[in-house]
């Protein structure tokens, strides 16, 4: 699933204005022609490419970028609902009145208006969609398949009596705690009733607290690995069909007893392998904080783009080098 772009040097160089010259230092055309003249004094326009480019990379890898993905990662709904929420939760912080807006922004984004910050944002989104897929296209086939083998089961349908612990938000720790064992231990005794042959459904409508399934014997319909606390899971996967737990199932919800009525058959590799991909992308980024500017820094490099300027390019690792660093410093 590589996504390639057809970019050469010369369409990033061009956004700068620059073509190169001698001793890896990119030069303008006309280099010598003066800028600005006033009294006797010149500024030709390699001075004043040489003044801006010592505190502009950023903005340069900023173009850069806007080549490599505005148009490989399309505007989206889904883009725009994210731009929207965060610029919507920095006006909740900072005031929705213009110009204190405008002040806040610009002294902690370095923008000028909320144009540019929205611009920031989408550059932001995009380049994510870019990591996340340059992440997953270099997940291992090993993983893959050790994924699948230890994760991916077929829909799951069962009922459940859940107790609930008897307790108030500001309950001590003390009464918490008495609540918890006293939720066990009603778990327990309804096991020992099924232990005796009463029925699972006429239980579950006499002592569930689920009260969304409580009128319907418990019956919690197909779901998944995505839709059910992992102990729950756990906990259903071992279960033959027609089965019960034989010892309550502890989640944030309170008890559970669990009775397992059907399974389906595990779907194929193929059907779910772009979605174990995401999965696992997902889980290396979360669980490696530098990883995404170490991305990026590999798509571009992937891309083929080189420095004509060794002061540029200087400047752009150490850039990369400060991202890498302070991700892993403050996560």
């Amino acid at each position: 699933m590589n996504k390639k772009i057809g970019i050469g040097l010369c369409s990033i160089l061009a956004l700068t204005a620059i073509t190169t010259g001698c001793g890896k230092e990119a030069k303008l055309d006309d280099s010598e022609k003066n800028a600005v003249s006033l009294k006797g004094i010149e500024i030709t326009a390699t001075d004043y490419y040489n003044e801006i480019k010592e505190n502009n990379i950023s903005r340069l890898v900023d173009m850069i970028d806007h080549q490599l993905f505005d148009e490989e990662y399309p505007r989206t709904d889904e883009e725009d609902q994210s731009v929207k929420d965060q610029i919507d939760q920095l006006k909740e912080t900072y005031g929705s009145n213009d110009q204190m807006f405008e002040a806040a922004i610009q002294q902690y984004f370095g923008v000028e208006d909320e144009k540019e910050l929205e611009d920031m944002f989408r550059l932001e989104f995009k380049r994510s969609e870019a990591v996340e897929d340059y992440v997953a296209d270099n997940i291992s086939k090993k993983d893959i398949e050790d994924y699948y083998d230890k994760n991916i089961i077929g829909d799951i349908k069962a009922s459940h009596i859940l107790i609930t612990p008897d307790v108030d938000s500001d309950a001590t720790d003390e009464e918490k705690e008495k609540a918890e064992k006293a939720a066990k231990k009603e778990a327990k005794s309804i096991i020992k009733e099924l232990d005796e042959g009463k029925d699972f459904a006429t239980l579950a409508k006499k002592y569930s607290d689920d009260t969304a399934t409580k009128a319907d014997g418990g019956d919690l319909g197909y779901f998944n690995t995505d839709d059910m606390d992992d102990n729950f899971i756990e906990a259903v996967k071992e279960l033959k069909n027609d089965e019960y737990t034989e010892k309550p199932v502890k989640t944030q919800y309170g008890y559970h007893i669990i009775l397992k009525v059907d399974q389906k058959e595990k779907p194929k590799l193929k059907k779910v392998r772009e979605e174990i991909k995401t999965t696992l992308a997902e889980a290396k980024l979360e669980n490696n904080t530098s990883l995404h500017y170490q991305t990026l820094k590999d798509i571009r490099e992937d891309k083929n783009i080189k420095w004509n300027d060794s002061k540029l390019e200087k400047q752009y690792e150490e850039l990369m080098d400060q991202l890498i660093q302070s991700s892993t410093t403050t996560n």
